[in-house]
């Protein structure tokens, strides 16, 4: 199946849509794991896996009940790859500011590289890989 350039511009900007929403829903459970693809593989900063969309939330709950609720984080995508129309390689910056009270500087990295797989599923992109990498500090 041949791409149009306009085409390929659409739907890097339904991705950039993507990762925006996941960036400003980070702190409400349902409708950030409603982002995720059913069978979903996610790996955060600390080498955290879950998968599948039933883990995740469970995941988020316990996380956003605990101190993690106040780590924000800010992903800027650097790249979009596309491996077939639709399925594409996203690879971002990430920036993560503890806001606990008591947050002891150098306990989390301050920014990763995040990279994720994204799909196509027919009711718009989801994402179906979520991989965070620390960056270690200079």
């Amino acid at each position: 199946m041949t791409v149009t350039e306009p085409e390929t511009a659409a739907r890097e900007a339904d991705i950039r849509r993507l990762v925006e929403r996941a960036n400003a829903l980070q702190n409400d459970r349902e409708p950030f794991v409603a982002l995720h693809a059913e069978n979903a593989i996610v790996v955060n900063i600390a080498g955290r896996r879950v998968v599948g969309r039933d883990a995740l939330d469970r995941a988020m709950a316990a996380a956003l009940d605990s101190r993690l609720a106040r780590v924000v984080t800010r992903t800027e995508v650097e790249e979009i790859a596309f491996l077939r129309p639709d399925v594409a390689l996203v690879a971002c910056a990430k920036h993560v500011e503890d806001r606990n009270d008591d947050a002891d500087a150098g306990t989390l990295p301050t920014t990763a590289r995040l990279t994720y797989v994204v799909v196509d599923d027919g009711d718009g992109w989801r994402i179906a890989l979520a991989q965070t990498t620390p960056v270690a500090s200079a």
